[in-house]
């Protein structure tokens, strides 16, 4: 290994809401370790500031998608995407974390030494173009979840004739017009559903083709009862009441679906009716085959969507693609969509570990054969540690309690006189299923690339937070399954 090289006790990849909430936990919980953010991109935000889309927003209650130590203060619950991006500014400015993170420096490779019980770092300086080498005892990933690089974008038949501008949300053109444009938006995702309402004011008329529905639930963006809870209690007080009720409420809404899926796809079916009435053919554009929670839920803020709808601005068409023409869109049933411009709400392409190459003792791994560790570490891989949302609950939930391990994790290390963890399976420990236990499109197609879970704890992630806040704070670090060594 190369000598001289500039070394930290932690490395964290990405400066989103993960990284960022990753320096605040180890400036709290662990004072004596020295580390940086290398976040790829100019700025910071990752997710809020990658995507420019009309009307990007928040899919999940800010006081939960918020930070724990630092309160949502907004009266709107559910966050535009400039508001967000606000709150991590001010995050990053009251945790002095602006030297921290390294901008343009994108983490191509590291190499874990058992000899040294380090990781060397290849780190692309996208401003000189140089690839800078680091050195560390600890890799935390907080780059999220997809590829920064593209969404998925799948290849129509003739999509090559089509005349107008075919746009995909993940690289949305800043100087789009689209004012008295007739536009077709495939998908029916939490993109296409923030898209349609956003847009639906300047266009001609918009329509959202989908290929099967979607599950819809509406409800004011402001929280009637949180607000309330601010006028009587002091602000940390009311913030902490907020955030625990909509934690409880989630959790007992998830597990009904699981329980009682039938009565909530009846709930969320009907409360679709009442929002639209009996003109519009809910049957067909509004009941999904799947239960609910098999794939994520599409939060509606103000009826915005069905609001569209009713006002004639936006269409739902359910149907397939048979090919693209130069005016628009032809479907398998022979109708015809016109349309100025086509947006691809198409999805993302899973990505593990921040695309970073990784190698253990000059072994490549390939993170498809490994078993999640709590879903925060892999089998055999020492000292790193992703820092991973939930899928059915707010992703900074899940987020902000892997950072908070890491920190258990290093703080129980200082104190033994350890030197590295390695997570490793123990006798009868057996690959059970992929990591993300979700129908969605971009799930099933990266199966084949995620990670596994294992046959019984803790090499299962539950996505459940009051499961993991208990065994986070409160439960032994040691582990039958995690091995600690000491170099010397």
């Amino acid at each position: 290994m190369e000598n001289n090289l500039p070394h930290y006790d932690v490395v964290v990849v990405g400066a989103g809401i993960s990284g960022i909430g990753a320096g605040h936990h180890l400036q709290e919980k662990c004072p004596d370790k020295t580390f940086i953010i290398f976040e790829g991109r100019e700025s910071f935000g990752g997710t809020w500031d990658l995507f420019r889309y009309p009307g990007i927003r928040s899919d999940s209650d800010m006081h939960t998608m918020g930070y724990r130590f630092k309160p949502w203060l907004d009266d709107k619950f559910i966050a535009d995407g400039p508001s967000i991006l606000n709150y991590l500014e001010e995050t990053i400015s009251e945790n002095n974390l602006q030297e921290k993170i390294i901008y343009q420096h994108k983490v191509l490779s590291s190499s874990w030494s058992s000899t040294e019980s380090k990781w060397t770092l290849e780190v692309d300086n996208l401003k000189s173009g140089i690839v800078d080498k680091y050195t560390c005892n600890f890799l935390l990933m907080c780059g999220g979840y997809y590829n920064y690089e593209g969404g998925y974008d799948p290849d129509f038949k003739n999509e090559d004739l089509f005349e107008g501008s075919i746009i995909h949300p993940q690289k949305w053109p800043e100087d789009l017009d689209y004012e008295n444009k007739n536009v077709v938006i495939i998908g029916s995702g939490a993109t296409a559903v923030t898209i349609v309402p956003a847009m639906a004011d300047k266009v001609e008329h918009i329509t959202m083709l989908q290929r099967s529905p979607t599950y819809f639930m509406s409800a004011p963006d402001k929280d009637m009862i949180g607000n309330f809870l601010k006028k009587i209690f002091p602000q940390r007080l009311a913030f902490f009441l907020t955030r625990w009720k909509n934690i409880l409420l989630g959790n007992f809404f998830y597990n009904r679906c699981v329980k009682n899926p039938d009565k909530v796809k009846e709930m969320l079916i009907n409360g679709v009716r009442d929002q639209l009435g009996e003109d519009f053919d809910i049957e067909k554009h509004f009941t999904p085959k799947y239960k609910p929670w098999d794939e994520r839920l599409c939060f509606v803020p103000n009826a915005d969507f069905f609001e569209a709808m009713k006002a004639g601005k936006a269409s739902v068409v359910t149907d397939q693609i048979d090919e693209f023409t130069k005016t628009g869109i032809r479907l398998k049933s022979g109708e015809k969509l016109s349309a100025d411009i086509i947006i691809k709400a198409t999805g993302l392409n899973l990505q593990f570990l921040n695309g970073v190459d990784v190698t253990v003792d000059n072994s490549k791994v390939d993170i498809s054969k490994k078993l999640t560790f709590k879903g925060k570490m892999f089998s055999n891989i020492p000292n790193l540690a992703v820092s991973f949302g939930y899928a059915r609950a707010s992703y900074t939930l899940g987020a902000d309690l892997s950072s908070e391990f890491v920190c258990r994790l290093l703080n129980y290390m200082n104190k033994n006189g350890y030197d590295s963890c390695t997570p490793v399976p123990s006798e009868g420990v057996e690959s059970e299923g992929t990591m993300l236990n979700l129908s969605s499109g971009y799930v099933k197609r990266a199966v084949d690339k995620m990670p596994k879970q294992g046959s019984r704890a803790p090499w299962q992630g539950n996505q459940s937070y009051l499961a993991d806040v208990a065994q986070v704070r409160w439960r032994s670090i040691k582990n039958e399954d995690l091995q600690f060594k000491s170099a010397n």
